[in-house]
């Protein structure tokens, strides 16, 4: 399994990391126009991600906006709603103003708040079907 991580806030980013590399591996950038980049990258490499994960609030692109042009991506390559990415959106903020928007108008798949407990998220991986069991 590949994903990417996408999250400006070091603590973060290296936690999530250490906890997705035990999955597989995990490519990490720092805002969400270097995680548009690469995603785009990744299918034109023919290497696509399983997950990205995506932190809501970061410069340059913020996670929603990143989630947005993802899809966008996605339908310009003809990727069904069945094929697109596994997209987890990752934040501090758990008000429903955020849920909403990346679940209804975004597209996002899974939602979990930080800090981010490793049973929680093996438990979400798990149902997202993004654990390669031997």
């Amino acid at each position: 399994m590949r994903y990417l991580l996408a999250e400006d806030d070091f603590g973060s980013r290296r936690l999530l990391q250490v906890l997705l590399q035990k999955y597989g591996l995990c490519d990490v950038v720092m805002d969400g126009a270097e995680a548009v980049e690469a995603f785009r990258l990744a299918w034109e490499e023919n290497n696509p991600y399983h997950a990205v994960f995506l932190d809501i609030m970061m410069p340059n692109l913020d996670g929603q906006q990143a989630l947005r042009q993802i899809r966008v991506i996605e339908s310009e390559l003809g990727i069904d709603a069945r094929s697109e990415v596994k997209v987890v959106m990752t934040t501090a903020l758990e008000d429903p103003k955020n849920v909403v928007e990346a679940y209804y108008q975004g597209g996002a798949t899974s939602y979990l708040v930080k800090p981010i407990d490793r049973h929680v998220l093996h438990t979400e991986m798990e149902r997202l079907g993004l654990i390669q069991v031997p």
